[in-house]
């Protein structure tokens, strides 16, 4: 076990994946070494608190780094070091709870007895050497859903700067990075210098990106301006993630959602007349409480009615501090779980109706790992995975190939 070695475990959402590798950036400045775990003086664990499960997971998290071996200090920070740090303290005495991320690097500087490096100085480090780069220009949010923690841990919408997201987006350029993801808690409340988002992607079009995408937009962000702005942008890649959560009004309203089902397709509608061969994913929760059957039979029929491309399934678990925790008819734990497995099997369905429709077809793709065998994986502008065989590929290539395999929502392609 070296003595300046530090092991990143993050969990949640790719928010938090941004910020722990600008932590990890600022060590390695320091001389530190990223290493696994079971090698590490200090464990620095990003924590979750989206959910019940989550808060399980990162307590979880917290415990495994304290039983290893060579028994190393803990920095937990993320969202749960945020809303419950007494809690997280109490776990061990090697526990060092710092909710601010950005004080994280000096916190694991002190612990190894050496200088943090100046914000700004280190490049980024992970996925802006990979082939797609994840962007922060959003933290906070302030719908408060009734299920949801995270207004209470990362406070009110705030923005980066346009100039610093614009910059960070040219250096990626400049490294040979070919596609860029922008990220946010609720990146529809982005807000800068008199750009909203739709004149943030603006701006990023000037950059010379050759792929754009976003991580995740709300229903009611998806207005005319912005697919107006989206379908005149070339990199913009015909894909977006619209979080449904139920497709039941009863369940929409009880969430505190601000759309109805009606309102939804709607989004839908305009977003696929706006961008043709648009992919839409989505985030589905099931077991809220007071659903009942009904309301999740309306939910299945809506979400295969809608047509996605692919389905994130969660179950509902109860998070202390949020309304939802406190309502009454929470569903059975074993209800929750059918119901999942259900959602689960329309996902298989939708994928690989949506991956048939590409049979034949021409479509670009970026490539991220070339195989020992010879094959390559890459994803399209649609958000598929393709595997490629046939052809000489390097890692960032940006290729045209023909679909010729679609079995079970795995799709192949030749040269």
């Amino acid at each position: 076990m070296a003595d300046l070695s530090v092991a990143m475990r993050t969990l949640g959402c790719k928010v938090n994946r941004v910020e722990a590798e600008k932590i990890a950036a600022r060590l390695l400045g320091t001389g530190v070494a990223i290493v696994d775990e079971d090698e590490a003086a200090v464990v620095v664990v990003t924590t979750c608190t989206v959910t019940g499960e989550a808060d399980h997971k990162a307590r979880k998290a917290v415990r495994h780094a304290l039983g290893l071996p060579q028994s190393p200090v803990v920095v937990v920070t993320g969202c749960l070091a945020s809303v419950d740090p007494d809690g997280l303290a109490a776990l061990g005495e090697r526990v060092i709870v710092e909710p601010d991320k950005d004080l994280v690097p000096a916190r694991v500087a002190a612990v190894l007895g050496t200088r943090i490096c100046p914000a700004g100085v280190v490049p980024r480090i992970g996925e802006a050497f990979r082939t797609r780069a994840v962007v922060k220009v959003e933290d906070g949010c302030d719908a408060f859903c009734a299920y949801c923690i995270i207004p209470y841990a990362r406070g009110v919408p705030r923005s980066v700067p346009v100039a610093d997201v614009e910059a960070e987006v040219r250096s990626l350029v400049d490294a040979g990075v070919a596609e860029a993801v922008l990220t946010g808690i609720n990146i529809g409340r982005y807000s800068d210098a008199g750009l909203d988002l739709s004149g943030l992607l603006e701006r990023l079009a000037t950059t010379g990106l050759s792929r754009m995408r976003i991580s995740s937009i709300e229903p009611g962000d998806v207005d005319e301006r912005f697919l107006q702005v989206a379908a005149s942008i070339p990199a913009f890649c015909a894909h977006l993630h619209i979080p449904l959560q139920a497709g039941c009004d009863a369940t929409l309203a009880a969430m505190g959602r601000t759309y109805d089902t009606a309102g939804f397709a709607a989004v839908v509608q305009r977003a696929r007349e706006a961008l043709p061969g648009l992919a839409i994913t989505t985030d589905v929760m099931t077991g809220f409480p007071g659903e009942t059957d009904e309301h999740f039979e309306q939910t299945l029929a809506f979400v295969e009615a809608c047509g996605f491309s692919r389905l994130h399934v969660f179950r509902y678990s109860p998070r202390a501090g949020t309304p939802a925790a406190g309502m009454s008819h929470q569903v059975p734990a074993a209800v929750k779980a059918d119901r999942a497995r259900r959602l689960r099997e329309l996902d298989g369905r939708l994928r690989a109706r949506f991956a048939q429709a590409s049979l034949g077809e021409e479509v670009e793709v970026l490539i991220e790992r070339v195989n020992d065998d010879g094959s390559a994986e890459g994803t399209t502008r649609e958000y598929l995975h393709v595997v490629i065989t046939g052809a000489d590929l390097a890692e960032g290539d940006v290729v045209m190939v023909w679909i010729t395999g679609a079995e079970q929502g795995r799709m192949t392609a030749a040269w």
